[in-house]
């Protein structure tokens, strides 16, 4: 359907070589998109791209993306190959796990660098690119991956991690305030459980972990693919620094429990 068709569209999704960007990036082939994946591990990237090439044009532009070099960095490999860019996809993300009396100060500065400056200054490094891109008729997208922990309370002392989703999250509103007279939409996913090596525990364990969710499962590859496809596609251009979840009922429970 021309609604959700990405034909013709360029996209760029960082951490997009597993997990969700990888789940990302083959929904955006499937919808006719021509996707570039980046991630700190180039033989992983390499591979990625070479078997999601079976499904239309995936290049691999590997690379540590984390902070402001690191984004600059990535922009300027991406123009050396692409003058526009229809679709940024901000993915690439890090946690840490510690208890509060311990936690370090490289805890918090690893999860803040690539959660929440990488996104801001990968859009910032990449504003001309999305500009030519974008018209009133298609407009250019941002879709910053947040998380379910940054819309309610985990249990798990990551406090960075929650920290720097809540505040992607708030980023999200207000460059989709600032951008949206460009014809540049931010809007962003906040996924709950879905397999990948950052949630082992949905990947190793998520028939046990699917009890604990209203929708008695975790997420799978057409969850998160069927919502960054609506968002990046036509259907989503009326969506403006919004959060769309996507996690079963979790973010409900844990607001039900306090």
């Amino acid at each position: 359907m021309d609604l959700f068709s990405l034909r013709g569209r360029t996209a760029l999704i960082t951490g997009g070589s597993r997990g969700i960007g990888a789940m990302i990036a083959e929904g955006f082939l499937k919808a006719g998109a021509k996707v570039y994946i980046t991630a700190r591990k180039a033989a992983q990237c390499k591979e990625t791209a070479r078997k999601l090439s079976s499904l239309g044009e995936c290049i691999a532009l590997p690379g540590d993306a984390s902070g402001a070099d690191g984004a600059r960095t990535l922009a300027a490999n991406y123009l050396a190959l692409e003058d526009r860019l229809d679709i940024l996809v901000n993915n690439a993300g890090a946690t840490w796990g510690a208890n509060f009396p311990e936690f370090p100060e490289s805890g918090w500065d690893k999860t803040f660098d690539i959660n929440l400056k990488t996104p801001f200054f990968l859009a910032q490094a990449l504003l001309e690119a999305l500009r030519k891109a974008a018209s009133a008729d298609r407009p250019a997208k941002i879709i910053n991956i947040a998380s379910v922990d940054g819309v309610s309370v985990n249990a798990l002392e990551t406090y960075s991690y929650a920290a720097s989703k809540a505040g992607l999250i708030h980023l999200t509103k207000r460059l989709g305030l600032g951008l949206a007279k460009e014809n540049i939409i931010v809007s962003a996913i906040a996924p709950g459980a879905f397999a990948s090596e950052m949630n082992y525990l949905a990947r190793d364990e998520g028939e046990v972990l699917a009890r604990e969710i209203p929708a008695r499962r975790i997420g799978d590859s057409d969850d998160m693919a069927g919502a960054a496809i609506f968002l990046a596609s036509r259907a989503g251009d009326y969506v403006v620094g919004t959060t769309l979840v996507v996690d079963g009922g979790v973010a409900l429970t844990r607001l039900a429990c306090g």
